[in-house]
């Protein structure tokens, strides 16, 4: 059963998970997002819904079925009744919704093909609320030209930037190890994010199918904080986020916090903090160890002290 990142699926029971890896050995890896609750804030097709927060999601899997219950919750294949592929939901969406039509069609007029982009989160599954934002996918190396489109409709004011308040608003979310201008000065450059019609959206970065390669399992071989040149950043949106390092002894970053992904450019030096795993090809060091990467960070100093 192919599922990929950004996608979600439904169970037999009705609840509602989001795809968390790009490989699924014993069934499908996620994390559970809604389940159905006749009090629940979110209504799709005549059934309400309660959003699951990261802790709660747990604890109701922990009790529900146990036996999901791992790093990741593992959904058997034999529970999974639909999958919502957002490349397949984009265009019920864009007719509906002008913000998602509008910048489906900027990627479209540039040339990304209508195949190569999707919308996920509640927008997806039609559980979005009027302050909802929007999550809007482009697949493998299609992501970097979708960036540079969003960069010149930025700057020709056909889309706004994102404004120092919600920047703030951002920032006191996500908790980072980082100053806020040091967070600043790394999102600015990231480019895939902005707000149209006063609402605020990601660009996310999606693997196409032949760019999935199952991943080095690695054992956990204490905390580590490192400098290094990053010698390769394809998948540096990715999630996991991974950079390629010209280090002796790590190899790679691995990060899983949202807030470092696209941190640090090819060529630039790094400052990163998280917990080295041992793997067949040696060391890498993961940031993002826990929801809020505490104590764990990646830093451009490239950037910061140019």
């Amino acid at each position: 059963m192919k599922a990929r990142i950004r996608d979600f699926f439904e169970t037999k029971e009705g609840w509602i998970f989001a795809v968390a890896d790009y490989n699924h050995p014993k069934g499908l890896r996620s994390v559970l997002r809604y389940i159905p609750d006749p009090a629940g804030e979110r209504e799709a097709n005549g059934r309400r819904y309660r959003k699951m927060d990261f802790d709660p999601a747990y604890e109701f899997i922990r009790r529900e079925r146990p036996e999901w219950a791992q790093d990741l919750h593992v959904v058997p294949f034999s529970h999974v009744k639909r999958i919502y592929r957002p490349s397949e939901g984009l265009l019920t969406v864009a007719k509906q919704d002008p913000r998602v039509g509008k910048i489906a069609g900027l990627l479209a007029e540039a040339a990304v093909p209508w195949e190569h982009m999707g919308i996920t989160g509640s927008m997806l599954l039609g559980l979005h609320g009027p302050s909802s934002d929007i999550d809007f996918v482009v697949y493998g190396p299609a992501w970097w030209k979708a960036r540079d489109i969003i960069a010149s409709a930025k700057a020709r004011g056909i889309i706004d930037d994102i404004d120092e308040p919600t920047w703030r608003k951002i920032y006191a979310k996500r908790k980072p190890e980082i100053t806020f201008e040091e967070f600043m000065r790394h999102e600015k450059r990231k480019g895939n994010r902005g707000m149209i019609q006063s609402t605020y959206f990601d660009l996310l970065f999606t693997r196409e199918y032949n760019q999935i390669q199952t991943q080095l399992v690695g054992k956990p071989a204490g905390e580590e904080r490192i400098q290094a040149r990053v010698t390769n950043a394809d998948f540096a949106f990715d999630s996991p986020a991974i950079f390629h390092l010209d280090h002796p002894e790590v190899k790679e970053i691995f990060c899983y916090s949202h807030t470092y992904a696209g941190q640090a450019l090819p060529g630039e030096t790094v400052e990163a903090k998280g917990v080295l795993e041992e793997t067949a090809q040696g060391l890498r060091l993961v940031v993002g160890t826990t929801r809020e990467a505490r104590g764990e960070w990646i830093r451009s100093l490239t950037l910061l002290e140019g």
